[in-house]
């Protein structure tokens, strides 16, 4: 890859936070620049340290974490990213990210982003489902998210439905048709017209 893109990846609290494992690794080998921010929830299903080793880089956490490199650093995530993808992505995190809500790490860094964000529902059918959780879905879309549609299957919870994350691969294949969307008309100045002028002439 010529120009190093950066994927800041965000993970919420869901078992499909496993992987999300095998998303990091994939975009590293890639040649991506992999960046993680987890919420209190998704650290509790994947250990940050297992990202920090497929990623090659620091796991982000908290927002006061003493570790992290500025006070700022929801900021600098944000804006120096490239691409946002968010696998899987909860109800919950859903909700914050269509009301504004910013009181973690990831729905705070969310806020700065001027970046794509794409988004992976994965939750139980029934919450999915959910009017409140569409509503907040079309919110997003509203707003130029990309939402990449759940699979059907059997879930953790025992019931076969819409909800599933997407294996790995079809997420990174989402990231790198996004990434690779080509600027062709970037430093062109464009005059649009509706066709020639046609006046009728004077009778002399």
């Amino acid at each position: 890859m010529e120009n190093k893109k950066t994927v800041l990846l965000g993970i919420s609290g869901g078992i499909s936070a496993y992987k999300s494992v095998y998303v990091a690794s994939g975009l590293k080998k890639l040649g991506y620049d992999v960046r993680v921010v987890m919420t209190e929830n998704a650290a509790k299903f994947v250990s940050p340290l297992t990202f920090e080793t497929m990623s090659c880089g620091k796991v982000v956490t908290d927002v006061f974490d003493p570790r992290n490199d500025t006070p700022t650093e929801h900021i600098e995530l944000g804006q120096s990213a490239d691409l946002v993808l968010i696998a899987p992505a909860t109800a919950n995190t859903i909700a914050k990210l269509a009301h504004g809500i910013g009181d973690d790490m990831l729905t705070t860094t969310m806020l700065a982003c001027t970046c794509p964000i794409l988004i992976s529902p994965a939750m139980n059918t029934k919450m999915f489902e959910n009017p409140a959780t569409q509503e907040n879905l079309e919110i997003l879309r509203r707003r130029g998210y990309e939402i990449i549609e759940p699979a059907t299957g059997m879930l953790a919870c025992g019931v076969e439905g819409k909800g599933k994350m997407p294996e790995p691969d079809v997420l990174i294949s989402y990231v790198e048709q996004w990434i690779s969307k080509e600027k062709d008309m970037a430093g062109l100045n464009v005059l649009v017209t509706a066709g020639q002028t046609e006046e009728a002439v004077d009778p002399v």
